[in-house]
């Protein structure tokens, strides 16, 4: 198992300064990550760090609550895009979701894959399985997949907890496509990524990613 090659190596905090920022994509392409997952503000630095690398720039989009208007999400990600990132991870409107509005959580989604796919970046979208139950779990995999994300992503890790095993075995119960897993939020060690690896994660969000490959 490459590890390394799993992990989007993230810094979302507000308080990161530029050398920050370059010290983060220095280990990215010392260990060969997937991607580095930074602010919108950040992109354009890590596009340049990671230039002639084959580590991804990764944004976030509606971070950290996801309660911005649709529009303002959909300016944002045209903005993270134009500035060299090759992927999106946009949290939904939570609120939406549990008022059983998925037609409005679909929507929004897909104008964002939409976005997305016609500059080829990728979508992982953030739903932040803490305040979900499983009918909520249910709900949303089908407005992604309706939508044609391509990931599902469990968490922010701003929410009252990170990712769980019982959100991939829910995700896995209830994505009918080939929709891919992206867990984040409290992975912190080797044996936390292979476990959500071993599961069926196709990404490992987190900020430790020098001490999961280090052991």
């Amino acid at each position: 198992m490459e590890m390394n090659k799993y992990i989007d190596h993230t810094l979302l905090k507000p308080n990161a300064v530029e050398d920050d920022i370059i010290r983060i994509c220095d280990e990215a392409k010392k260990y060969e990550f997937a991607s580095v997952c930074v602010n919108p503000c950040n992109v354009a630095i890590v596009k340049k760090a990671l230039a002639d690398t084959t580590v991804k720039t990764c944004s976030v989009i509606g971070f950290p609550f996801g309660t911005q208007v649709s529009a303002i999400k959909l300016a944002e990600a045209e903005q993270a895009i134009a500035d060299g990132a090759e992927e999106i991870d946009m949290v939904i409107n939570i609120g939406k979701l549990l008022e059983g509005n998925t037609e409005f959580v679909t929507k929004e989604i897909k104008t964002i894959a939409d976005a997305c796919h016609k500059k080829n970046a990728l979508l992982k979208v953030i739903v932040e399985t803490c305040y979900l139950e499983e009918k909520n779990i249910a709900d949303v995999c089908a407005c992604v997949e309706n939508a044609n994300a391509d990931f599902i992503k469990t968490s922010t890790g701003y929410g009252s907890r990170g990712a769980s095993t019982d959100d991939i075995k829910l995700f896995k119960k209830y994505l009918k496509k080939d929709t891919k897993i992206k867990a984040s939020g409290g992975i912190r060690t080797k044996a936390d990524a292979e476990m959500y690896i071993e599961l069926g994660c196709s990404r490992i969000g987190t900020s430790n990613g020098v001490g999961i490959i280090e052991g």
